[in-house]
């Protein structure tokens, strides 16, 4: 059996860092408000792993903030630079996913394309993509959710 690569990512000033093991199961946009407020921009590109798949040290620079319940997502920024550093989210009856954004990998241009555009309806701009786009809350959930099952039967 061959074992997954492991990575380190981390945050833009160096300060947070975490091992990533294997791949992602799923890369996504947000355009929620939440996200755009978090991440300081337009959208924020995210990549989606287990949480088995992220080791964050428990002496970790990181404040957690969480904006809306639910679902609760546990938002992370580092101490030193404020920045997006890693994500928590908790759905009743799964295991807690993490979610890392996309540039806080150690080669982002690696990274699997994303599958598709959550909370659209929430968008500052117009995308010039074919990515799937969902509006609504339910629908990017229930979106998000396929595309989490898929990325876990796929791997």
């Amino acid at each position: 059996m061959q074992s997954e690569p492991v990575t380190q990512g981390q945050c833009p000033c160096g300060e947070t860092r975490f091992t990533l093991r294997g791949g992602p199961v799923l890369r996504f946009l947000c355009h929620c408000t939440i996200c755009q407020a978090f991440n300081n921009s337009a959208q924020a590109d995210i990549c989606v792993y287990t949480n088995g798949q992220v080791r964050l040290p428990d002496d970790h620079p990181v404040d957690f903030q969480t904006y809306r319940r639910p679902p609760a997502v546990d938002r992370g920024k580092c101490r030193a630079c404020g920045q997006p550093a890693i994500e928590y989210f908790r759905l009743p009856l799964l295991p807690d996913i993490v979610f890392v954004p996309s540039a806080n990998h150690p080669d982002p241009a690696a990274l699997p394309a994303p599958a598709m555009r959550m909370f659209y309806n929430s968008r500052v701009a117009d995308a010039e993509d074919d990515l799937p786009r969902h509006e609504g809350y339910w629908p990017s959930q229930l979106a998000f959710l396929r595309g989490y099952l898929a990325g876990l039967i796929r791997r």
